[in-house]
C-alpha cells in the first residue's frame, strides 16, 4: 500500500508538472516567434489544438518515464539519482517533441529554434525536478527515521555473516534495511549470529521465509570455504523478485574480477534481478502486447478455420489448457489448440515425440507450423508470457529437471515465451535429458537478453515455421 501511494504521488505530480510546463512553454513559444513574425492566423489555428496537446503531452511524458524504468524502484532513490534521471529523460523527451511538433514552426531566424528547444527543456526539467526532489527528500527522511524500512534476510551463520550483520546495523538508518533474521546453511544449532538475530531455518525453507517476512533483499555472507554453496543458494533464490547481494572474497576485490558497489560500509556484489536494461524491458513489454494483439486479429480467420477442423475431425474441446510454471515460479494456465486425442495422457504426463500416435492428423500439421500455439498470444495479453523467452514447462517435469540441473531455477527470472533460443537452436525435447540439453540455450539467452536478440530469435522462428521444422 505504501509503495502504491508513493507511485500515485509521482504519477500525479509528473502529470501536473508536464501540463503546467507545456502551458508555460506554449506562452514562451508564442512570445519568441511573434517578436519578429506576424502569424496570428497560424496561432489562431494552433490555439484550437492547445487543449488537445495539453492532454496528450503529459501522457507522452508519463509513457517516457515508464519506458525508462523510472517508476520501478520508487523508494531506492537518491537526490543525485533523481537529478540525473530527470535531466536525461527531460532532454530525450524535449528532442522528440522538438522534432515532432516544433520543427515546422514559421521562424525568421534559426536562432529561434535554439530558444524554443532550450525553453522547452529547461521549463519542463525545472518544474518536474522540484516536486520530485521534495517527494524523494520526504521519503529519505522517513527511511532515516525508520518509518519506511526494507526487510532483509542474511544467508550465512559464522564470522563473515556476523561482521556483515553488524555493519548493516550501523548503517541501517541511512539505508532503511532491516535484517529480520538469518538462514543457516550448515545445520548447526548454535552459531555466532544466534545472539543477535533469530535463525529462521535452513536454505530449504527459504521460500516460506521470504513469503512470511516479505523479504525484499537477501545478503549472502558465507565463509570462503563454503563458496561451492553460493550457486545452490542463488538457484534457490532465482524465482523470487528480490535483490541479491554477495559478500566477495578479498582476492576478488584485489584482482578486480567482480564489479562491486559500496553499501552498508562493506563491498557487495550485486546479482541483478533485471536481466536487461529497464528501457529495453519496458519496450519488450509494450512490443509483447502490440504483437500479440495484432497476431490475434491477423490470424483470427485461421484460428476459426482450425477450430472447425479440430471439432469435426476428433472428439473433445478445441482449446487445450493446463498449468505451467511461469516467472518467479508462479503457475498459470496456458492455452493451445488441441493437437492430440482426448485420452492422450490417461496414464499420466508424457512428452510428445516426432511420430507420436496420440497426435491427430490436423494436430501434426499445426505442430509443424506452430499454429497450435496461436492461443498462446492470449497468455501474452494476460501478462503470463512474452513473445520470446524460455518455453514454460509443467511442474511434473520441472521437479525431474531440477534434480539433475538445479540451475533450471534461473529461468524463473524471466517470463516464459512463445518461442525461445532453445527451440530454434535445439528444437522440441522428447525427454527430460533433452530438456536439460536444451537448457543451456535458454540460460545463454538470459545471460545475453536484449531486444536485438529477441528480434533474431523471432526471425529464426519464422524461418523454422516456413520450413516446417516443428514436431
Amino acid at each position: 500500500m505504501v509503495r502504491r501511494l508513493q507511485l500515485i504521488r509521482y504519477l500525479i505530480f509528473d502529470f501536473i508538472s508536464a501540463a503546467v510546463s507545456w502551458t508555460l512553454f506554449f506562452s514562451f513559444r508564442k512570445t519568441v516567434i511573434e517578436q519578429s513574425v506576424d502569424i496570428s492566423a497560424v496561432y489562431s489555428t494552433f490555439d484550437q489544438r492547445f487543449y488537445l496537446s495539453l492532454i496528450l503531452i503529459p501522457h507522452f511524458w508519463l509513457l517516457l518515464y515508464y519506458l525508462s524504468g523510472y517508476y520501478n524502484d520508487i523508494f531506492r532513490k537518491s537526490r543525485f539519482t533523481e537529478l540525473g534521471q530527470t535531466l536525461l529523460i527531460s532532454f530525450i523527451g524535449s528532442i522528440v517533441i522538438f522534432f515532432a511538433l516544433l520543427l515546422n514552426d514559421v521562424i525568421s531566424s534559426y536562432t529561434q529554434y535554439y530558444y524554443l528547444f532550450s525553453g522547452l527543456f529547461f521549463i519542463h526539467f525545472i518544474l518536474t525536478y522540484i516536486p520530485r526532489l521534495i517527494i524523494t527528500s520526504i521519503s529519505i527522511r522517513k527511511i532515516r527515521k525508520g518509518i519506511i524500512c526494507f526487510n532483509s534476510l542474511l544467508i550465512g551463520s559464522n564470522t563473515r555473516a556476523r561482521e556483515t550483520y553488524l555493519e548493516v546495523e550501523n548503517q541501517s538508518k541511512a539505508t532503511g534495511d532491516k535484517i529480520v533474521g538469518y538462514i543457516n546453511v550448515n545445520g548447526d544449532h548454535e552459531t555466532e549470529l544466534s545472539k543477535y538475530i533469530p535463525c529462521l531455518g535452513h536454505i530449504s525453507v527459504v521460500a516460506k521465509v521470504i513469503a512470511e517476512h516479505k523479504i525484499e533483499e537477501v545478503i549472502i555472507a558465507v565463509e570462503s570455504s563454503e563458496h561451492e554453496k553460493i550457486n545452490n543458494i542463488i538457484n534457490h533464490l532465482a524465482m523470487y523478485n528480490i535483490n541479491i547481494k554477495i559478500i566477495p572474497d578479498m582476492y576478488d576485490i584485489l584482482t578486480g574480477s567482480v564489479r562491486m558497489f559500496s553499501i552498508y560500509g562493506t563491498p557487495l556484489i550485486q546479482v541483478s534481478k533485471n536481466v536487461m536494461p529497464e528501457w529495453q524491458k519496458s519496450v519488450k513489454q509494450a512490443l509483447d502486447l502490440l504483437i500479440a494483439f495484432c497476431a490475434l486479429l491477423l490470424f483470427l480467420p485461421v484460428g476459426i478455420l482450425l477450430a472447425i477442423i479440430i471439432k469435426i475431425t476428433s472428439c473433445g474441446p478445441v482449446i487445450y489448457s493446463h498449468y505451467r510454471v511461469g516467472q518467479h515460479g508462479k503457475p498459470f494456465r496456458i492455452y493451445k489448440f488441441r493437437s492430440m486425442y482426448c485420452d492422450a495422457e490417461k496414464n499420466g504426463p508424457e512428452l510428445a515425440t516426432r511420430h507420436d500416435a496420440r497426435i491427430t492428423l490436423i494436430g501434426r500439421f499445426m505442430r509443424r507450423t506452430k499454429l497450435d500455439e496461436l492461443p498462446n498470444f492470449i497468455n501474452v495479453l494476460r501478462g503470463d508470457m512474452s513473445i520470446v523467452g524460455p518455453r514454460p514447462e509443467r511442474q511434473y517435469y520441472i521437479d525431474q529437471i531440477i534434480c539433475k540441473a538445479p540451475q533450471y531455477q534461473l529461468l524463473y527470472r524471466v517470463k516464459p515465451g512463445i518461442t525461445s533460443l532453445g527451440q530454434v537452436k535445439f528444437g522440441y525435447a522428447e525427454n527430460v535429458d533433452q530438456m536439460i540439453s536444451r537448457l543451456r540455450y535458454d540460460l545463454l539467452y538470459i545471460e545475453h537478453m536484449s531486444l536485438f536478440l529477441d528480434f533474431k530469435i523471432m526471425a529464426y522462428t519464422i524461418t523454422t515455421i516456413l520450413r516446417g521444422k516443428g514436431i
